[in-house]
């Protein structure tokens, strides 16, 4: 059994993203990865990465948007189609549509460009099949 199964505060960070609390969210997940000791460190690093590029984002830190954008893709790949839960598949389809302006090649930097709202992904909680 790993540290996330049962816990309440993977409930409560997945309510945080979803309000787009993401600096919050960072916070309980940070909480929860730090008591992780199995190979789901890095399914909740994700998360983490996840909710700090929307931060970046909205924030208009493109720079650290995109990088931690790869990283959370890099990070939750490996666990689709979901883990302890949480949808994956279709959340990192979502995810790459909001980020498609800050990612791909460009001339020059990209500047000037706002993250649009009705993009922005949710996380889906899902029932594991062998729950």
């Amino acid at each position: 059994m790993s540290t996330c199964d049962n816990d309440s505060r993977l409930q409560e960070a997945v309510e945080l993203f979803n309000s787009q609390e993401y600096f919050a969210c960072h916070d309980v997940l940070e909480d929860l990865w730090d008591e992780t000791l199995t190979d789901e460190r890095e399914f909740l690093q994700g998360l983490i990465h996840a909710a700090v590029a929307l931060f970046h984002f909205t924030e208009g830190n493109l720079g650290g948007a995109r990088k931690m954008h790869d990283s959370a893709v890099r990070y939750l790949s490996p666990f689709q189609p979901s883990c302890q839960g949480v949808e994956l598949t279709q959340f990192l389809v979502r995810f790459d549509e909001c980020f498609a302006p800050l990612l791909g090649h460009h001339k020059t930097y990209p500047q000037g460009i706002r993250i649009d709202e009705s993009l922005i992904p949710q996380l889906m909680l899902t029932f594991k099949e062998d729950e």
